[in-house]
């Protein structure tokens, strides 16, 4: 690698770390978070929120790489060009090969990385997550649940217990279940004790009332029921490990049994063929970035700052890809769309790329957003009379 080169790609890393840091530390901020109430209701530690928070990371970093990735190239090139260094490489001779390559070895890096993340690092986290939240419910029966106090776990899921006795027994045990809107469940039972190897609440003694829709109830008396804690934090539909949860030789080979499989195989096929496009995304916009500000302007040429124009061709591309993956599990036909996405902004970029022609805001779009610009600072205090003619001093 030449020594200009390893300039390029060292302004140009340095960039997009100062760029990645921060909006990966409030994005994963926000995620970790929305977590916190399950944690101090549930009694966790700090190191519980600490682990809690970690396993989410890995969801958070495919999200924010290439976002991260196009600002720091488009603000490395355009800082580049402010400073002239683009245009004495120009004046010099040199090829803009010498531009493209480290920026393009940086993005081919992180798609690897991107790649590697979503396919063999975040299904893992995900299912350990949803162990600790089924740990932390669980011990949230066994240890935080108050003496005659009533305790929502989830929505339209509460319990209460009557007095809590030696070894984790819990006597006097009230469940209200009303998350099916199909059927009402009140679980009554002598007492009860959280079973850690099964992670279920074992009720001992009690009765089941069933209320169906037109009032009719039905009770059932039992001398033993477990009621599964894995269950407590979403329906029944939705607990079980979804296409997301799912590690790549899974979805390359779904089991034919499993019964979300059975009940929605297209989204598996649809996660599959994600994550088969959409760790292009560096590289995309690597691309786009370098359309936009590769070549070195003039600093009287009035246009949109390119980092705006790359944005904004970023999130085209990223809502392309949401909505084709999200289509594509009800449809099939949207399948082949996922693949012809990157296709078509690779070629349209090395098109552009390979004509010495740059990705800009159309003139008439420029020359309105300037005379918006314009309207918007004459009408702030203490710049309309001096951009109003004839305001000037008088004799």
């Amino acid at each position: 690698m030449k020594l200009i080169e390893r300039y390029v790609l060292r302004r140009t890393t340095t960039m997009f770390m100062a760029t990645l840091l921060p909006l990966l530390g409030i994005v994963w901020t926000t995620q970790a978070l929305s977590s916190i109430n399950l944690v101090t209701d549930s009694g966790q530690s700090m190191m519980a929120f600490m682990k809690l928070a970690t396993l989410i990371l890995p969801s958070v970093i495919p999200l924010i790489l290439p976002f991260a990735y196009i600002i720091g190239v488009a603000q490395t090139l355009t800082v580049m060009n402010a400073d002239s260094e683009l245009t004495v490489l120009n004046a010099a001779g040199s090829s803009r090969m010498l531009i493209i390559r480290p920026v393009m070895y940086l993005g081919m890096a992180l798609s690897v990385l991107s790649f590697t993340v979503d396919n063999f690092i975040e299904p893992y986290t995900r299912m350990a997550v949803r162990q600790m939240i089924a740990t932390a419910h669980a011990d949230m029966l066994s240890a935080v649940i108050q003496e005659n106090a009533f305790r929502k776990v989830t929505d339209d899921l509460y319990v209460q217990v009557s007095r809590r006795k030696g070894g984790g027994v819990l006597e006097g045990l009230f469940v209200a279940d009303t998350r099916d809107p199909k059927v009402e469940y009140v679980y009554y039972a002598r007492e009860g004790a959280v079973d850690e190897k099964t992670s279920a609440l074992v009720m001992q003694d009690g009765e089941v009332h069933r209320k169906l829709p037109n009032g009719d109830v039905s009770v059932i008396k039992f001398d033993s029921y477990a009621f599964d804690l894995a269950d407590l934090t979403e329906r029944a539909g939705e607990a079980t490990l979804r296409a997301k949860d799912r590690d790549l030789p899974f979805l390359l080979d779904p089991d034919p049994n499993d019964a979300q499989v059975k009940r929605n195989p297209g989204a598996f096929k649809a996660e599959l063929h994600r994550r088969f496009t959409e760790w292009l995304l560096p590289v995309l916009f690597g691309l786009v970035a370098l359309v936009v500000s590769v070549d070195a302007r003039s600093h009287r040429e009035a246009r949109v700052h390119p980092m705006v124009t790359a944005l904004l061709a970023a999130l085209a591309t990223r809502w392309l890809f949401f909505y084709a993956a999200n289509a594509a599990e009800h449809s099939a036909y949207f399948v082949p769309l996922m693949y012809l996405i990157p296709a078509a902004v690779a070629g349209l970029a090395l098109q552009l790329l390979m004509r010495h022609k740059s990705l800009d805001l159309p003139v008439t779009w420029r020359s309105r957003l300037l005379d918006l610009r314009d309207n918007v600072l004459s009408r702030l205090p203490g710049r309309s009379n001096a951009a109003s003619p004839g305001n000037g001093p008088q004799s």
